[in-house]
């Protein structure tokens, strides 16, 4: 398949020291006293307001909305934590990593740093509260003074991973990685696309959550697009809610690059999210166009059936029918008048594949998702495409 130059240049190896396997005992324990594969921590604890005015520095703390998940805390939920506060309960520590001294991004506590954020702003006005509901509907400045005394002399805990931990950029994502995944306390278990929209926040980042609203993509995949739904359908859609439209999206680029599939498919994902973080402008402008373009020729040629194999015993989109379709496609951009042009033959020898049986339960087989099997979807769906453009 041929690649941008930015994808082929992203799979370029480093030469790193590894660990072996069957090292020595000295060198296992040279490996710990050099502290390679540990990561380095602060413990600190600070009043609320002090730690509210600390998040009103330029650059002190990564906040911008797309770095929070799309599911938030609502109203009740900010109220009681500040309530928890007010009762003396125990609160959970915030997790931070250090982009650069003094700079933070959220691994965990997203949530309660925006609810502490905007209480101390005047913002929240407190409701649904269990133990104070003589509170309910008052905002801090609107509090009596002994009680606001009280919410002040409350501290927040925090656990920083320092700069220090490592000065490999792509060893300090796996980092991360690995802190945000064993330490993560939010409650609600976070999906794994949630979680890599947390780690890896920038602009491949914000390409993804942009073409997941694509209206072609989005209608496919059963999401209410932003014309004819509101705040609240959304927010009921669990495929955009739990962002694996956003990881539908990530699979196509990934998938792209299956000569360089390593691993599982989510780890797959999580590699390629690494890698991304060094696109420029241009690279994403590049690859918005590749998806854009293969999505366009995909609906023209598909309609209704858009993702929907042909026969299968239910009429909705299936991922692994996807990765093959989208895959493939994006092959033929250079003319894609080509394949329009035998829209009818494509179809055809498309529904053949679909009801043949050597090759039918590879579109729908959500489970399979090992290295041969993506790649015989890929490849036979290919092939089919070869032979309509071919006869």
């Amino acid at each position: 398949m041929s690649l941008l130059q930015i994808e082929q240049k992203m799979w370029e190896e480093k030469v790193t020291a590894k660990t072996k396997n069957g090292e020595s005992k000295t060198n296992i324990v040279a490996k710990y006293n050099s502290r390679e594969k540990r990561i380095l921590t602060e413990i600190n604890r600070e009043k609320l307001p002090s730690f509210a005015e600390a998040l009103r520095k330029p650059g002190y703390m990564n906040l911008r909305p797309f770095y929070q998940r799309r599911s938030r805390w609502d109203k009740q939920k900010q109220s009681r934590l500040i309530e928890s506060f007010i009762v003396n309960i125990p609160i959970p520590p915030i997790i931070l990593y250090e982009q650069n001294y003094n700079s933070y991004e959220v691994i965990d506590g997203q949530q309660r740093i925006t609810a502490i954020k905007d209480f101390y702003e005047n913002k929240l006005k407190l409701t649904g509260l269990e133990f104070w509901p003589e509170l309910n509907g008052l905002t801090y400045q609107e509090l009596n003074q002994i009680i606001k005394a009280g919410i002040d002399r409350r501290s927040i805990s925090t656990i920083t991973i320092v700069t220090e931990s490592t000065a490999d950029p792509e060893e300090a994502m796996l980092l991360k990685q690995l802190a945000f995944e064993r330490i993560n306390t939010g409650g609600v278990d976070l999906s794994r696309q949630e979680a890599r929209h947390c780690l890896y926040n920038g602009k491949f980042d914000e390409l993804l959550l942009e073409l997941s609203r694509n209206p072609i993509f989005a209608e496919a995949w059963g999401v209410p697009t932003q014309n004819d739904s509101s705040d609240n359908e959304l927010a009921k859609n669990n495929l955009y809610k739990k962002m694996e439209d956003a990881e539908l999206v990530l699979r196509f680029f990934a998938l792209r690059n299956m000569e360089y599939f390593r691993g599982g498919i989510a780890n797959f994902l999580d590699l390629y999210m690494i890698k991304s973080m060094g696109f420029s402008d241009e690279d994403i402008e590049s690859l918005r166009e590749i998806f854009l373009e293969t999505i366009e020729l995909a609906s023209q040629l598909y309609e209704e059936n858009l993702f929907k194999p042909f026969y299968a015993k239910k009429p909705i989109s299936y991922k692994a029918y996807y990765d093959a379709m989208m895959v493939s496609l994006s092959r033929y951009l250079s003319n894609p008048e080509l394949l329009i042009s035998k829209k009818s033959q494509v179809i055809e020898e498309t529904k053949k594949l679909c009801k043949d049986e050597r090759y039918s339960g590879l579109f729908t087989g959500e489970e399979k998702n090992a290295k041969t099997d993506i790649q015989q979807r890929i490849k036979v769906f290919e092939n089919m495409l070869l032979k309509v453009i071919g006869d």
